[in-house]
């Protein structure tokens, strides 16, 4: 019996949560300032024109859109996609409220429910999605195994993969701790 206890969090060893608004708070965050450099680019950048330089090697401006999913996949599907987009987006902060989870957990569903509907609003309003970080470094790499240039990306994209490689490292992890 006080095996099965052990598991059981209390008071003093419940793992540490965020306040129910946070995740509301943290995507909204994100979904802005992906929004303003959105339109910073459409006001400031031409599609086609060349890269301009941000964090030289690093970081450029490239004006583009896509249609579909990562990497152009599903080209021509832009409000489908938007709708799945943002009933995930939504989805997951609803998640977030009726189950809170671990700071951690919670800071890394809001990334990527941020890069859901940042996308989703994108292709709900302009049927496209407006791309615009280039990265030569990262295109460096894909070119050297042969798989071509990095895509052209936004904050949304960001915050998708980012969110996900965290969590998924973050399973990793927590697999290799001990368990009673």
């Amino acid at each position: 019996m006080l095996r099965i206890l052990l598991g059981v969090p209390t008071l003093t060893n419940r793992a540490p949560r965020l306040p129910v608004w946070m995740p509301f708070l943290i995507a909204g965050l994100l979904i802005v300032a992906d929004q303003a450099l959105k339109a910073w680019a459409l006001a400031n950048l031409t599609q086609g024109q060349p890269a301009i330089p941000f964090i030289p090697g690093l970081i450029d401006w490239v004006l583009t859109f896509n249609t579909g999913a990562a990497w152009s996949l599903f080209s021509g599907s832009a409000l489908p996609l938007a709708i799945g987009r943002l009933l995930i987006g939504l989805g997951i902060l609803g998640y977030l409220t009726f189950r809170p989870q671990t700071r951690f957990v919670t800071v890394v569903l809001s990334l990527i429910s941020a890069g859901a509907i940042g996308n989703a609003i994108d292709g709900i309003r302009q049927g496209k999605v407006t791309d615009m970080i280039h990265s030569p470094a990262l295109s460096a790499v894909t070119r050297a195994v042969n798989a071509g240039d990095f895509p052209i990306f936004n904050i949304a994209d960001s915050c998708v993969v980012g969110g996900t490689l965290l969590l998924l490292i973050a399973s990793f992890v927590n697999d290799r701790k001990p368990k009673l």
